[in-house]
């Protein structure tokens, strides 16, 4: 079997690499001209240089491959709506117009944000209705699902969809970002820190993506990961400032935050800088985000695996690794 990974650079992607190696694939990673790919050369995988926002550098992409794993896009909290746009529905657009007709399965990896961050979406299933929130992230996660659907309809491409939770790990964003706000000022709790932090390890993560991408069940679904650790905004944010000796700070409201990322958003997004509370994060942190998963469950054996301790033992880890 053979694969085309985009984003197989970036954290998710990288795993899923290295998983697939284990099962005998042969992997062929997209990256950005430029990007740092050591780690997956040293690994044996071929790397094929592009933007996936330039669609010539697509051309032949897809051939001979049996399956497209669409990981790459925008992944950071702030940026104007166009940005957004660009990396995640156009980007998608481009490689979805070279996969049809040459792919036998396109798996595009989307996110719990496609439902609607903003408020609690404790127990939605996968064939709830979304919500436009009005976040340019979450909005264009919606928007590129229903492309990727559209697509499946009109071309006949046999699509599975993916929605993470919080992805957590050596590495992750939830890591990396929430420490270096340590070390930088504090880290605050959004109404208290007293909802579930929503998280998925990402080892028992890219289990999943590889069941519903080889099962049968998963041709042409759409399914949610999260695992089933009992684990709050609250706990979450202080086991993990208690690796470089550090704890959660004041408490914002959940709708302080949202407001106040929302006027943040207004004023510094035209200017091209990053706002210290964005919207994103408040849906993210401020709000109940526990996802059904029983379809996963229940339809392709999916189970977490890597429990929260054993979670935070690697990850503490890398922390001393790279934090002394």
């Amino acid at each position: 079997m053979r694969a085309f990974v985009t984003g197989a650079g970036g954290f998710i992607g990288s795993f899923l690499c290295r998983a697939l190696r284990e099962k005998g694939w042969e992997i062929v990673a997209f990256a950005l001209p430029g990007e740092q790919v050591d780690a997956l050369t040293a690994a044996g995988i071929g790397v094929r240089r592009g933007d996936l926002t330039e669609p010539a550098t697509l051309k032949g992409c897809c051939e001979g491959i049996d399956a497209v794993f669409h990981l790459a896009g925008r992944v950071v909290d702030w940026g104007s709506r166009e940005v957004f746009y660009a990396n995640i529905h156009a980007a998608t657009r481009h490689l979805l117009e070279e996969a049809a007709g040459r792919v036998p399965r396109f798996v595009y990896v989307s996110s719990i944000a496609a439902c609607g961050l903003g408020r609690h979406l404790k127990g939605r299933r996968e064939a709830d209705p979304c919500f436009k929130s009005g976040v340019p992230y979450n909005d264009a996660k919606l928007d590129t699902e229903a492309l990727v659907r559209r697509c499946q309809a009109e071309k006949g491409l046999d699509v599975t969809v993916i929605r993470p939770a919080n992805v957590i790990g050596p590495g992750s964003v939830w890591v990396r970002e929430i420490l270096d706000r340590y070390r930088q000022l504090t880290v605050p709790l959004i109404d208290g820190g007293r909802w579930s932090a929503s998280l998925v390890y990402v080892e028992n993560l890219v289990d999943g993506i590889i069941r519903a991408s080889t099962q049968e069940a998963g041709r042409g679904k759409t399914y949610q990961f999260r695992d089933d650790w009992n684990v709050t905004w609250k706990q979450y944010l202080t086991d993990l400032g208690a690796m470089i000796g550090k704890a959660p700070g004041f408490n914002i409201p959940f709708s302080v935050a949202w407001t106040a990322g929302a006027v943040c958003e207004t004023v510094l997004t035209p200017l091209n800088l990053r706002a210290p509370i964005t919207r994103l994060a408040a849906g993210v942190m401020g709000r109940d985000n526990d996802v059904d998963t029983t379809k996963a469950r229940t339809e392709l054996g999916w189970q977490t695996v890597v429990s929260y301790p054993e979670a935070l033992r690697r990850i503490g880890v890398w922390v001393r690794e790279r934090y002394g």
